[in-house]
């Protein structure tokens, strides 16, 4: 019994993803595809938190082809969670551990980043530090816990826009494809103006607060489109002080 049941529940979560009537009639509907656009904008807006951590993170791979890789590994683990997220969606509000959890992450990475910065550890010749895991992918595993972290707010914004989870993935697939390409612009802009990395760092223990701030218990939301604005004036302050040094 609880087998059938167990079995009853992921077929109402999942069913509407393998249902071709589903896929046929938002491919064909033109409204569909409005709802689908406003999804990718929104997508974007609320992933510029998600580019920053991302680009942060690839920086302390050693070269670019590593760095590349780690974003295309973690695009399709971004795919992945973004399927199973979606299915479970009305649940999602339930789950502030997670976000208790990502923002305490984040602000480990912050300050264990500036610490790094005042307190340099000296490497004795011939030994190097000891990993649980390869550089490479301690590098992958965070973007994709970073993925499961931003993705539900994304999600829960996309269906509060649209019940219909055919169209909420489509939107989200298009928007996460978006959101690599800022990480990627991010990236390119580091290597061109390295203060941008200690920015950076600053802006992860911003959002660290922010998506502490947003669990039900407080329940402040800070506008994406206010953080947007943050986000690009900070770079942009950045940038003018390189250039003032330089």
């Amino acid at each position: 019994m609880e087998g059938a049941t167990f079995l009853s529940v992921i077929s109402k979560l999942y069913g509407p993803f393998f249902d071709v009537e589903n896929w046929k009639s938002v491919v064909e509907s033109g409204s569909d595809w409005m709802i689908i656009l406003s999804l990718v904008l929104i997508e974007c807006l609320l992933s510029v938190d998600n580019a920053i951590v991302l680009a942060a993170q690839t920086q302390t791979l050693p070269t670019k082809k590593e760095q590349e890789k780690s974003l295309f590994y973690g695009l399709w683990g971004a795919y992945l969670f973004r399927f199973l997220i979606i299915g479970i969606g009305t649940y999602l509000i339930n789950f502030w551990e997670i976000k208790v959890l990502g923002a305490g992450y984040l602000l480990y990475l912050s300050i264990n980043h500036f610490y790094r910065i005042f307190h340099p550890v000296p490497m004795k010749e011939g030994k190097t530090k000891k990993r649980l895991l390869p550089l490479f992918w301690s590098v992958v595993i965070s973007i994709e816990m970073m993925d499961i972290v931003f993705s539900i707010d994304s999600v829960l914004a996309s269906l509060a826009i649209s019940s219909n989870p055919v169209i909420v993935l489509i939107g989200g697939m298009i928007g996460i494809i978006c959101m690599r390409g800022i990480a990627e612009f991010i990236i390119k802009l580091m290597e061109l103006v390295p203060e941008l990395e200690v920015m950076a760092y600053g802006l992860i223990a911003l959002i660290a607060v922010k998506l502490f701030l947003s669990i039900p218990a407080i329940d402040i939301e800070i506008p994406a489109a206010l953080f947007a604005i943050i986000v690009f004036l900070s770079i942009l302050v950045t940038i003018i002080v390189n250039r003032i040094r330089h």
